[in-house]
């Protein structure tokens, strides 16, 4: 079933449960009654919450980092509340276990609120309180529903707001969405500096703006890919500080108003002990509660690495361009046929889905910024967004590295009768002769070289411009990848 059915479901059961006799049970809000599904461990709140935001047809439930991280929010805050005499210790234990259970997956179909919704999160959060409430009731051995015994907002929402809670439970989702996507990162680079390690003997034309430059390796090629993926890998690790910073115990703006005055530090300590993050407590929680600059930067860096992969990829879909009319230097593996109509056409579709990655990433990015920018006052709204973009750009980017490696770059091999034939022909080499024969001297082989077809080596022999013993010195593989040859003499 697709997550938008089953949110569609959802409601139809309910819409239905007065007229078909299905047990339902009578929840009240500040807004009126309504009939919930008796079966449901949500309640009233994320009732209207379906029926308000029917906007992308992804639930929250499928974020299961987010409900990882909510489930150990609420687990802190019941340990906590309950350690500082707020909780009576069976109520306590019973939310723990609960908020546990959410934590490992148990219930994530019982989260069908709208990952795109408005309220800054509430919705979210009244959804997490609501079953963790529910199921806490069912294990203390009372109905679903029975508020009265436990309530979601009074017992498992206790000290707290959705404005500390939410993006508590966003960056520790964040952190381990990123661990993931480093790791995935660290693997792609490992397969590129492996080809370059591969490739290091294989000497080839480099190109500038397209145009024959000067020679180079392959290796050097792929060692140069493996470099700039680390380059950014070094970013994303600079990250980690900026999201261990929370501000939960801030409750509505930064105050701490409904908050004993130990919980922020209790909670702290609990949710670390949960998480193994190493969370810190924001030093000003009014500023960290309307401050969401953090997840512009991490956005910023996501998309400087999504943006470097895909040019990467370019590079991998140009050098293995033809087979007969283009570069056709390397090859890539062929993973599915290419054309309903060209019998034998193998297109590189992996470096291309690679491709849309990172113009997605780039247009989640512009998302995350505008939502920035629209926070007014002590509060930014528009959270839930910035959480949607932000964890689906690492999941995506995570799920392109290993397909990227695994699909291509392991299995890419070099042309190498191609690039050998190129090189004998390039007239590219007498860059690496202008310093002992003069540039003028350079310039006038390459024109005459290109004008008759006759090779620089034979053209530099027969003019007498060099002893064949140094010329071969200066053409050899290790001179023209750039490594120390003879200081010329003049």
């Amino acid at each position: 079933m697709s997550e938008q059915n089953m949110d569609h479901q959802t409601l139809a059961a309910t819409d239905e449960a007065g007229q078909t006799g299905a047990p339902v049970r009578l929840e009240r809000d500040s807004l009126g009654e309504r009939e919930v599904p008796a079966g449901a461990y949500w309640g009233i709140s994320t009732l209207r919450a379906v029926e308000n935001f029917p906007i992308s047809g992804r639930p929250v439930g499928s974020m299961r980092s987010l409900l990882w991280a909510f489930g150990s929010v609420k687990c802190a805050a019941a340990r906590a509340n309950t350690a500082l005499g707020l909780l009576d210790a069976e109520r306590g234990l019973a939310i723990e276990v609960a908020a546990l259970e959410v934590r490992d997956g148990v219930f994530d179909t019982e989260f069908p609120v709208d990952r795109i919704q408005g309220g800054a999160g509430t919705s979210t959060n009244m959804n997490v309180n609501e079953v963790i409430a529910n199921r806490a009731l069912e294990i203390l051995g009372f109905e679903k529903g029975d508020y009265a015994q436990l309530d979601p907002i009074d017992h498992v929402n206790r000290g707290q707001s959705t404005n500390d809670t939410y993006p508590t439970a966003v960056k520790i989702s964040l952190q381990s969405a990123l661990l993931d996507y480093c790791r995935e990162h660290q693997l792609l680079i490992n397969s590129f500096a492996a080809k370059g390690s591969q490739f290091a003997g294989i000497v080839k034309v480099g190109r500038t703006q397209l145009q024959d430059a000067v020679p180079m390796t392959l290796g050097q090629e792929f060692g140069a890919f493996a470099e700039t993926l680390r380059e950014d890998l070094a970013r994303m690790n600079e990250l980690s500080p900026h999201l261990k910073e929370i501000n939960l115990g801030a409750t509505a703006i930064g105050t701490g108003i409904t908050a004993h005055p130990e919980y922020r530090s209790r909670v702290t300590l609990e949710l670390n002990g949960l998480t193994g993050l190493g969370l810190v407590s924001a030093h000003d929680l009014v500023e960290a509660t309307s401050d969401t600059g953090v997840f512009m930067l991490l956005s910023g860096v996501l998309k400087r690495s999504a943006v470097k992969l895909s040019k990467i990829c370019n590079d991998l879909r140009l050098l293995s361009s033809g087979p007969q009319s283009g570069f056709n230097e390397i090859f890539l593996p062929a993973v599915q046929a290419g054309s309903s109509i060209m019998p034998g056409k193998v297109n590189p579709v992996i470096p291309e889905v690679v491709n849309q990655v990172a113009f997605k990433v780039v247009g989640a990015d512009a998302t995350v910024t505008m939502a920035v920018e629209a926070g007014q006052l002590q509060l930014n709204a528009f959270e839930p967004v910035m959480a949607d973009c932000l964890l689906e750009s690492m999941e995506w980017l995570t799920s392109a590295c290993r397909t990227l490696r695994t699909k291509c770059v392991d299995g890419i091999e070099a042309n190498e009768p191609v690039l050998a034939r190129r090189m004998a022909e390039s007239v590219s080499i007498v860059t690496g002769m202008a310093p002992f024969i003069g540039y003028t001297h350079a310039a006038a082989l390459a024109k005459e070289s290109l004008a008759t077809g006759r090779g620089i080596r034979e053209l530099v022999i027969a003019q007498g411009l060099l002893e064949a013993d140094r010329l071969d010195a200066l053409l050899s593989p290790s001179a023209l990848a750039g490594f120390p040859v003879p200081t010329p003499t003049h």
